[in-house]
């Protein structure tokens, strides 16, 4: 691959790390040289330079819920990490600049549009976050998974989350015909890499109280609650297959049919992909309620059931389990009216805009 290449902004958690994979994958596909910028405290920290992705490092963190110091030492922290992009702008000198979300954007952002580069973003939630807001003022595109994230006067182009296409192709197999008999309703458990405690803690003892008339078979991500949710299974009897991650994606949607979990926007599209319909379960203290309203737009076709999590309770999920499970009709209702939230084309249209501004054919 030769060329200018295009620059990838993402980092912190895997809502904005594998979308962006997802979209430097496709462009390696099409023999487009592609950079990363993030932080070395991120997710992109491991995941990236396994894909085998150059990384050019800076220096940022979030300011939520930290002291004065932080906010008082803020300006000079931000001023450098816009003094390190401007340095990674030179020396790799991107045709084209594309924010996908996280802290690293803003500094990278404003690096590209001094150094007259084209910047494009995409914001994955149904709440627009405070660094995309700030870009959509610069961008050249905007780019916008669920309609009105932004707010009025921004023209933001609705495309759906990017999904890898290992997932995507999870579609053409259903479609195909190949889906598989089940002995026992599988349930996917997704706690998320920092593993979502009300689900590691609550989910097993549900479980243990399901009725003996339904069949289920388990496979619980836990994260970092590794250690909650293993021995929470073991306490009660209960069969499990329990891990801290779960490396094929595409595999374990094949396997589920029905999933519980939080309601990040990259979960969702994933979901939307696979034809999974889900219990969800929004993480309160996401910046501007964004899980909220994503869960909200996800369930309004029918393709889930969403549960507050201080309403999460052992009892309140094993009614909505077995309400679920003993109709196939209505789980396979749910995954239909997922599927039909699907956008598959999001991939291909935020790499074709990346290529027109690079230069390269689509």
């Amino acid at each position: 691959m030769t060329g200018a290449p295009v620059m990838i902004m993402a980092g912190g958690t895997g809502g904005h790390v594998f979308p962006a994979l997802a979209v430097a994958e496709e462009l390696r596909g099409r023999d487009q040289p592609v950079v990363w910028m993030g932080t070395r405290k991120g997710l992109e920290a491991r995941v990236v330079p396994a894909a085998g992705i150059e990384m050019e490092w800076i220096s940022i963190a979030g300011l939520r819920g930290r002291g004065t110091a932080a906010w008082l030492a803020a300006p000079f922290r931000i001023a450098v990490a816009i003094l390190q992009a401007l340095a990674a702008m030179r020396r790799r000198k991107p045709a084209v600049v594309l924010g996908m979300g996280g802290f690293v954007s803003g500094p990278g952002g404003v690096a590209a549009w001094l150094c007259r580069r084209p910047v494009l973003i995409h914001e994955q939630n149904a709440v627009a976050g405070t660094t995309n807001r700030l870009l959509s003022r610069i961008a050249r595109r905007v780019f916008e998974a669920f309609p009105d994230s932004f707010p009025g006067g921004v023209a933001a182009e609705l495309v759906g989350n990017p999904v890898r296409r290992d997932i995507l192709d999870l579609a053409r197999r259903d479609e195909a015909g190949n889906e598989r008999p089940r002995d026992a309703v599988h349930v996917l458990i997704l706690g998320g890499s920092q593993g979502a405690r009300v689900l590691n803690e609550r989910v097993p003892e549900a479980m243990a109280m399901l009725p003996e008339s339904v069949s289920v078979d388990i496979w619980h991500q836990a994260g970092r609650g590794l250690q909650t949710a293993q021995p929470g299974y073991s306490e009660h009897g209960i069969e499990a297959r329990v891990d801290a991650f779960v490396e094929d994606m595409a595999g374990a949607y094949a396997w589920a049919d029905l999933v519980i979990c939080r309601a990040g926007a990259l979960t969702l599209a994933e979901l939307t992909a696979a034809g999974l319909g889900a219990i969800l379960v929004p993480f309160p203290y996401a910046v501007d309620d964004h899980q909220a309203r994503n869960a909200e737009t996800f369930c309004s076709v029918g393709a889930g059931i969403v549960i507050p999590e201080q309403e999460f309770t052992p009892r309140r999920l094993v009614d909505e389990l077995a309400a679920l499970l003993e109709r196939p009709d209505r789980l396979a209702a749910m995954g239909a009216s997922a599927r039909a939230q699907a956008c598959p084309g999001a991939l291909t249209d935020i790499a074709d805009a990346c290529l027109e501004y690079a230069g390269a054919p689509a």
